[in-house]
């Protein structure tokens, strides 16, 4: 082989090791990169969810129904059982509304794990507004415990009259290299 040649292979070794590296390191990257976007923008800003839910005034629109259906995924299947109590609601805007979601942790030991949240069709996300919701923090779960956790949520009356239906989902995820309790 080539003295040219071993130091091509050598410098696409490099390039190659380098690339994995900097991929790696900006999926570490992404959680706080998250945060500041976050805070920055104001979605998902917990200091401005807390204002929000303190902030709340009830004005139902009694004339108005729309119907809020409640999904739930899981990216692997056997660790969870993970469900809506209810699958659909019929809420008035601007009413504020509880309902509640079972998450069961399938595994010997304690873990922790994330919900993250989606609203469909996407341009009635802005008008759908969760007071309190489990998808907020991390929860922590012991080995085999299951319980119910609640979303607190209103449906601003200002929603465009031409949507009748919103869809909540959830992805249910176990968090990696988190110490639980």
């Amino acid at each position: 082989m080539s003295a040219h040649l071993r130091h091509a292979n050598r410098q696409l070794t490099w390039r190659l090791g380098l690339m994995t590296a900097l991929a790696f390191a900006f999926g570490f990257a992404l959680v706080p990169l998250y945060r500041v976007i976050c805070v920055v923008t104001g979605y998902g800003d917990q200091k401005a969810l807390a204002e929000r839910t303190a902030s709340v005034t009830e004005a139902p629109d009694a004339n108005r129904v729309v119907t809020v259906e409640f999904l739930t995924n899981l990216p692997t299947y056997g660790d969870w059982e993970f469900r809506p109590t209810v699958t659909s609601m019929q809420v008035h805007p601007g009413r504020l509304y509880t309902t509640t979601f079972f998450a069961h942790n399938l595994l010997a030991r304690d873990t922790v794990a994330q919900a993250v949240p989606s609203i469909a069709p996407g341009s009635a996300a802005a008008y759908f507004h969760k007071t309190e919701c489990f998808c907020f923090s991390p929860q922590h779960f012991a080995g085999n415990e299951g319980r119910e956790m609640p979303v607190r949520f209103i449906v601003d009356p200002a929603l465009p009259r031409d949507l009748d239906r919103l869809t909540l989902a959830y992805t249910f995820y176990e968090l990696p290299r988190v110490a639980a309790r």
